[in-house]
């Protein structure tokens, strides 16, 4: 298969040998693939390494030969978005999110669009947590693993005042009696997933129970060997001595 004048956004890049790169790109009509930049880490091959960084938008031409592909000319669509601190780390989990959930040659036009979306919203970083939490939400959607948050797995409508755990078989289903404050923070209530649900930004005491019950809900997709950006999340807060306001919320 040969590839002229495709779109992508990149995902991830790593070196490969001595002068190359091994890319993770997320396409419109592919999917996610992976592909060979070669010669692109030598001195007169500057912009293309410059335009083979994360988060950039490229449109590029090459060849598939099994799993990978390999490239043979790629341009920069437009300037990255220029991020720092937790927007950096929001926008790493993002990545490798879609690295680990979408599966490979698998066209996902929907997906394409959300990541363009999101993309954007991270220059907003005073609202990383809300901007995660629709990710997440539509996300799991466009791969087909979503539910809908107005209603728990049994088909009864959600009380905005209970709280629920998210369950990846099930949907949400109404906790009773719980016993922890430990495990109170891991249930969303229901006033959050009903704001979730009509795309509408909940209180900040709502939002922030969606953290790590979503977190629960992604990792039984992720499975048991989690995500690195959760673990760096969780180091920046050890170093800290507190888990920041915006440390992206939710990928501690």
């Amino acid at each position: 298969m040969r590839y002229s004048g495709e779109t992508a956004y990149v995902l991830h890049a790593r070196p490969w040998r001595e002068s190359s790169l091994l890319v993770d790109l997320l396409t419109r009509a592919h999917g996610r693939i992976g592909v060979i930049a070669r010669g692109v880490r030598g001195p007169r091959r500057q912009m293309q390494l410059a335009a083979l960084q994360p988060l950039q938008h490229v449109r590029f031409d090459g060849v598939q030969r099994g799993e990978l592909g390999y490239l043979s000319s790629v341009e920069a669509l437009d300037a990255p978005p220029l991020l720092a601190g937790h927007a950096s780390l929001a926008a790493f989990y993002i990545n490798e999110l879609v690295l680990r959930l979408a599966p490979g040659h698998d066209p996902h036009p929907e997906l394409y669009a959300l990541y363009g979306e999101v993309r954007a919203r991270l220059h907003d970083a005073g609202d990383l947590a809300w901007t995660l939490r629709r990710f997440e939400r539509d996300l799991l959607q466009a791969l087909g693993v979503g539910f809908d948050f107005r209603v728990d797995g049994d088909g009864a409508p959600i009380d905005p005042a209970a709280r629920y755990r998210l369950e990846a078989e099930h949907g949400p289903r109404r906790v009773l009696g719980e016993r922890s404050g430990e495990s109170r923070q891991r249930h969303a209530t229901g006033a959050a997933l009903l704001a979730l649900a009509a795309d509408v930004r909940p209180g900040a005491e709502d939002l922030d129970s969606l953290r790590l019950a979503m977190r629960e809900l992604v990792s039984r997709h992720v499975g048991p060997r989690g995500l690195r950006s959760w673990q760096l999340a969780a180091d920046l807060a050890r170093v800290s001595g507190r888990v920041p306001a915006q440390d992206a919320e939710s990928v501690s």
